[in-house]
């Protein structure tokens, strides 16, 4: 089994380190400093005080790498675009690529019925391109938990979580997918497969859409941030808008709002994945965490107002 993770930033490289340390045949794509880390000294993953170091495969080109089994991209969704046919470069008839990024995937009504069936999402896909060069078909959806961070150039901090669930669009349990999940618990990471990955995209979704944003708004760390009152009512009325869309789709959330709050709460002092990104001077992830809700509210005649309030408040950040 052949694999490889395309962005080995804070999650890629902590999944790729754990599979190589059971190991299995992983590659890496990596790039900048980091990359010229790993090369160095290898990879280190801080995971509870302990340092496990691997010295992996990785690279900042696709060229020579062969044929993948499996392609796990868990770069930021707005990077795909760009490197979508270097991507296709290590397919076999048979490759399958696991979406392992936050917010709404741009196969997300793939076969899924109804008047939006096949919609492509404009705000992600704009031009069809990962539409057609990736192809729906090959995907495998990935809902990712493990909180970490790259704490310097080759060192990633593991915070919290081990879950990456998959789910194949139609429901099945493949045997591709069966494959892939013991090749993930093997790594001791926790990789249930789920016959509905769309609720669970929405499950982690619904918080990602108000909890980043707020916190490149405000600043704060989520303890901080859902300390304020204020916050929890804007928090608390993103979520009821976006069930408002679930709704339509037919999709369940199995988790309360409250709940769903008092978790991230219970997180700690951690900064979100969006936060680190906006002190980084990085782009942020808001096309498909917060656009791809709008354009899908609008597209069922739902308003979202205080999505868009939390849009327009993050866009003046940028």
């Amino acid at each position: 089994m052949k694999i490889c993770i395309v962005g080995a930033g804070a999650i890629g490289g902590y999944l790729g380190a754990k599979l190589i340390n059971a190991g299995l045949d992983i590659t890496l794509i990596a790039r900048g400093l980091h990359l010229e880390a790993i090369k160095k000294n290898g990879l280190t993953i801080i995971e509870k005080d302990k340092k496990i170091i691997c010295h992996p495969k990785c690279s900042d080109s696709f060229d020579h790498l062969g044929k993948m089994d499996f392609i796990f991209i868990t770069l930021k969704a707005y990077s795909i675009l760009e490197i979508a046919k270097e991507i296709a470069k290590m397919f076999h008839k048979n490759t399958s690529v696991i979406t392992a990024y936050n917010g709404i995937p741009w196969w997300y009504f793939y076969n899924i019925g109804g008047k939006l069936n096949n919609y492509h999402i404009k705000c992600i896909d704009p031009e069809n391109i990962l539409w057609d060069t990736i192809n729906p078909e090959r995907v495998i959806g990935c809902v990712v938990y493990p909180a970490t961070e790259i704490v310097e150039p080759g060192v990633i901090k593991h915070i919290e979580g081990s879950r990456f669930s998959l789910g194949e669009p139609t429901g099945i349990e493949s045997e591709r997918t069966i494959r892939l999940s013991k090749a993930l618990f093997s790594s001791n990471l926790k990789a249930p497969i789920r016959n509905n990955i769309r609720q669970e995209i929405w499950t982690k979704l619904i918080g990602n859409l108000a909890f980043n944003p707020l916190s490149v708004i405000t600043g704060e760390t989520l303890d901080i941030l859902l300390s304020k009152k204020e916050n929890r009512k804007i928090v608390y009325s993103a979520m009821k808008e976006a069930i408002l869309i679930m709704d339509k789709l037919e999709v369940k959330l199995n988790i309360s709002i409250e709940k769903r709050i008092e978790g991230a709460a219970k997180v700690g002092a951690h900064k979100t994945s969006m936060l680190q990104d906006y002190e980084k001077g990085k782009k942020l992830e808001i096309d498909s965490i917060v656009m791809a809700v709008k354009e899908i509210g609008t597209l069922l005649d739902i308003n979202t107002p205080t999505i868009d309030q939390i849009l327009l408040e993050v866009k003046k950040k940028i």
